[in-house]
């Protein structure tokens, strides 16, 4: 073998360092090049690290060559290292590359090279503080630590780039720095010039983006490394779709009720997380869990998919106990009042379930019970006796949520009695040191207490021959894979099962009659009950695992429970239950800078969206487009403005509405004749493929991304009406008002496809589109892989009007300073004091009459300049939308504004 190396080349840093594993068991020839030499034949531009093998194939990447010589070394593959491989190559590369070209050969410093990397090297410091072994991927040094060390040296070796609060960072990178291969590899490359050693091979390299696709700047060109992509062939199979329209669709499926598996069909179960039913969710918990999985319910739905989509409220526990002696009610009523709370906003939020239940039920009872009777039967179960927490104010055991202290192993003063937000490790509560209860902060007492165990290291062998045939080839989320490994690194442990409550699920066994199901064991088997009470068939989803692909769908701190209790109850109690397929985990939604708060009225929670006057569309588009799919993310209501002006105003909503319009207004309503020349055919390919990454992103569960690929289309669909102009064509002679047609008849039907792509994601605004533009029933309700022409020559489309409003300054910073904190305390706002009189608020209802007033003023008045129609008609028209701003702004209790005259030139 030969490794062709370059003194300067960052990647050279890592196979150098991997290379010392070889050693001893290959021949290996290390040759230095020059940084413009070709190595590999058949690549147009040099590229170092490069490893000749003795067949005479060739490795370039950076990452493959150093695991060929880890596994020469006798290494073997894991789950988790490949994730960090992943997570290197697509999230810490790009942001990598660019920090390094800004500070070698740009020559910025300090939060210019700094800044972008924050987030990545907080993650890394993250994932190495919340885990007790000291690398990685385990406790021995592994491919992922000297891929990630060889990409991060060359920057960190000065500590001005290695901040000093990331200790777990500095502690690996230390430890690794020290190692005689990686000190050996630092000092080939860099010959003991640092960074600057790089800057004779930097300047030779393109200069990189600035970071990953979606953070760049948002622009309608097309990027030219994707035209350049398409062969004639791609064109050619595109065309021949194109024209096979609407009839090439499959038959529309069935609707049938109840949902049930169908043989030979793609049975889809998705649950979303069940919400305690005594809190009122906020944004974070919405996108967590039961938004992204609306999204993949209804891509499933238009996959022809036989899906079944059911969540409900998780009502047992202190917690609900402790909510009813708050309210003065019982805890049934609590359940009662707050179930109807969830409903109502997930319904204004227009979230698909097929099924919406709860757990407080009969069917809850007897299967819960009969999976404890099996566990018991076949030996799982253990008695031991347990010193609990006890409030003698309250005169209660606590449960672990309601007691709070400092975490035992980080020090986070605000651990839960089960948890710990901040390390991520569980906790007995009585391990937490200075315990408060929640409820009165006095500090409880220890007390003894007998109680059943789940006995699961009894159980781990099962898990882990489960987890080794699901993990592979499954959509398990990374964040989801490395928790449940992380459990496992540690060994298991028995887990309690049962509790000293009157609010549960009943325990079935002699001397316990006076105790219930731990929460964390039961609520988890909600989604069979929940079920079962939507169907007397629910065993054909819930023990057919051969039938049933199961989607579940939470925030990371449930994984523990989806991804290990419940599995291994399920295969303890032997029963063949489906078991989860793909668990996708979010990381956290934070509020602009700070957590969502509802006792310091902190942030936007479900029951309060509705009463921003913000549609649930545009909730819908903003929550997804910043959903937390690698790493935490904010709310921000700067970001939520910009976001809606610049991508659906400006961008989508401009593209369909001149689509639209311009069928109406140059062709009577009627979709034009359009003859394609080579650009059109061209256009249909891109479209084609943005299409079918779109499905591939889907198909994976990567909400987010696929989001970008709805908003890429539309921008190709503004370049091309702005590149053909059919506003001018269709004033011109015969030929180009033939152009303007096909132009026009092309933009709508891309506007057709959108409608069908948005439907996931912005339910109320794909149903606008759709009636619009009249598209026939079959195509709203069926995506197909492929851009078809679902709108022919000829097809009358309906009345077109814009479909998405702007978001103004004083607006948001209303919407800002309402929920920045003291509205859960009913604080009255100031009053707006003007010379004359005082402004008052209105109601919320006659606000939004107010708001609905001056939407459609403001539709009447866009259409009537669209027309050109007579200028004292438009005045009068725009005097009517002034005058009802006016008595908005008095409404919602903000000061007029005095209109601003035009500058002069």
């Amino acid at each position: 073998m030969k490794l062709f190396v370059s003194e300067g080349s960052p990647g050279s840093l890592p196979v150098l360092a991997a290379a010392a594993r070889a050693r001893g068991r290959a021949e290996l020839l290390i040759s230095t090049v020059g940084p413009e030499e070709c190595v590999v034949p058949f690549l147009t531009r040099p590229k170092v690290p490069v490893l000749q093998l003795d067949s005479g194939n060739y490795l370039f990447s950076t990452s493959a060559i150093c695991r060929y010589f880890f596994l020469l070394s006798g290494w073997e593959q894991d789950d988790l290292t490949n994730q960090w491989l992943e997570w290197e190559a697509t999230e810490l590369q790009p942001l990598l590359s660019a920090a390094l070209y800004c500070l070698v050969v740009q020559g910025k410093k300090g939060e210019d090279v700094l800044g972008p990397l924050r987030r990545a090297l907080n993650h890394i410091d993250h994932s190495l503080g919340s885990q007790s072994s000291p690398f990685l991927a385990g406790d021995t040094e592994s491919l992922a630590d000297i891929v990630l060390w060889g990409a991060l040296y060359p920057l960190l070796q000065d500590p001005t780039y290695l901040p000093e609060e990331l200790g777990a960072l500095q502690s690996w990178f230390q430890t690794l720095s020290t190692q005689e291969p990686c000190q050996r590899a630092a000092e080939s490359v860099l010959k003991q010039q640092g960074v600057l050693a790089l800057r004779p091979y930097l300047q030779k390299q393109p200069q990189p983006q600035p970071g990953p696709r979606e953070e760049r700047t948002v622009s309608n060109e097309p990027e030219e490394e994707e035209l350049a992509t398409l062969s004639e062939e791609d064109i050619v199979t595109a065309v021949t779709a194109w024209e096979k329209g609407v009839e090439s669709l499959p038959p529309l499926r069935p609707q049938q009720h109840p949902v049930l598996p169908v043989a030979g069909e793609r049975n889809v179960l998705i649950t979303s997380a069940l919400p305690y039913v005594n809190n009122v969710p906020h944004l974070g918990n919405i996108i967590g869990c039961v938004l992204s999985a609306d999204v993949f319910a209804r891509y499933s739905r238009l996959r022809q998919w036989n899906t079944l989509y059911l969540c409900g409220t998780d009502e047992y526990g202190t917690a609900t106990e402790t909510k009813a002696m708050e309210e003065g009610l019982t805890p049934q009523e609590i359940c009662d009042k707050y179930h109807a709370i969830h409903a109502d906003i997930y319904r204004w939020f227009n979230i698909s379930f097929d099924t919406f239940g709860r757990t407080t039920t009969p069917q809850q009872t007897k299967i819960t019970q009969d999976i404890f009777q099996r566990l018991l039967t076949r030996g799982f179960v253990l008695q031991d006796t347990v010193e609990q927490l006890r409030c003698e104010q309250c005169e209660r055991f606590l449960a672990d949520r309601f007691v709070e202290g400092v975490c035992p192993f980080c020090g986070y003063e605000e651990a839960r009695g089960d948890q710990c937000d901040k390390c991520g490790k569980l906790i007995n509560a009585i391990e937490l040191k200075k315990p408060q209860c929640k409820v009165c902060r006095s500090c409880p007492v220890v007390r003894s207490s007998q109680h059943l165990f789940l006995d699961l290291p009894k159980l781990e062998k099962r898990l882990e021959h489960w987890l080794g045939k699901t993990l592979p080839g499954s959509d398990w989320t990374p964040n989801a894979r490395f928790i449940i490994r992380s459990w496992l690194r540690d060994g298991l442990k028995p887990r309690c099962i049962t509790r000293d409550l009157k609010w549960g699920t009943p325990v079935p066994l002699e001397g316990f009659e006076d105790k219930v199901f731990y929460v964390w064991f039961d609520a988890t088997i909600g989604y069979l009950s929940i079920t079962a009470n939507y169907t007397d068939q629910w065993e054909r989803w819930w023990k057919n695992p051969e039938q049933v692909d199961l989607y579940q769908f939470m925030a990371k701190d449930n994984v523990p429970f989806h991804g290990l209790v419940f599995p291994c109850s399920a295969l303890g109690a032997e029963d063949n239950y489906t078991l989860v397929k793909h668990l996708i985990a979010t990381e956290y939604l934070n509020y602009e800078d700070g957590k969502f708060s509802k006792s310091r009225g902190v942030g936007v929670f479900g029951d309060m969206a509705q009463d921003t006057g913000i549609p649930a569309d545009i909730w819908r588009f903003y929550l997804l487009y910043i959903r937390p799919e690698g790493q935490d993310s904010a709310f921000s209501w700067t970001d939520m403005l910009t976001k809606n002006n610049s991508e659906l105003l400006n961008n989508l909503g401009n593209f369909i509405n001149r689509a639209g319009m311009f069928v109406s207004k140059f062709f009577g309503g009627c979709v034009p004749e359009m003859v394609l020349t080579h650009d059109d055919k061209r256009l249909l390919a891109h479209i084609s493929w943005e299409l079918q990454h779109y499905h591939q992103l889907l198909e994976k569960v990567r909400i987010r991304d696929a989001l970008r690929s709805i908003l890429t289309i539309s921008r190709h669909g503004n370049q091309y009406i702005q590149v053909n102009e059919p506003w001018k064509r269709i004033k011109g002679s015969e030929v180009d008002r033939q152009r303007a047609g096909t132009v026009t008849g092309v933009a709508v039907n891309i506007a057709a496809l959108l409608s069908v792509m948005l439907q996931p994601y912005m339910p109320t605004v794909s149903s606008t589109i759709q009636s619009q533009l009249q598209l026939p029933l079959p195509a709203c309700r069926i995506l197909v892989t492929n851009f078809i022409c679902t709108l022919p020559a000829g097809h009358r489309i309906g009345t077109v009007s814009p479909l998405f409003q702007k978001l103004e300054n004083d607006q948001i910073e209303n919407l800002r300073q309402r929920f920045g904190g003291g509205q859960a305390k009913g604080s009255p706002k100031l009053p707006v004091v003007e010379a004359v009189s005082t402004v008052t608020t209105a109601g919320p209802q006659e606000i939004q009459v107010l708001i609905d007033e001056v939407t459609k003023q403001g539709n009447i008045v866009r259409e009537l300049k669209a027309q050109k129609a007579d200028k004292n008609q438009v005045a009068a028209e725009v005097t009517k939308l002034l005058d009802l701003k006016k008595q908005l702004a008095l409404a919602e209790g903000k000061p007029i504004e005095t209109p601003k005259g035009k500058k002069k030139k």
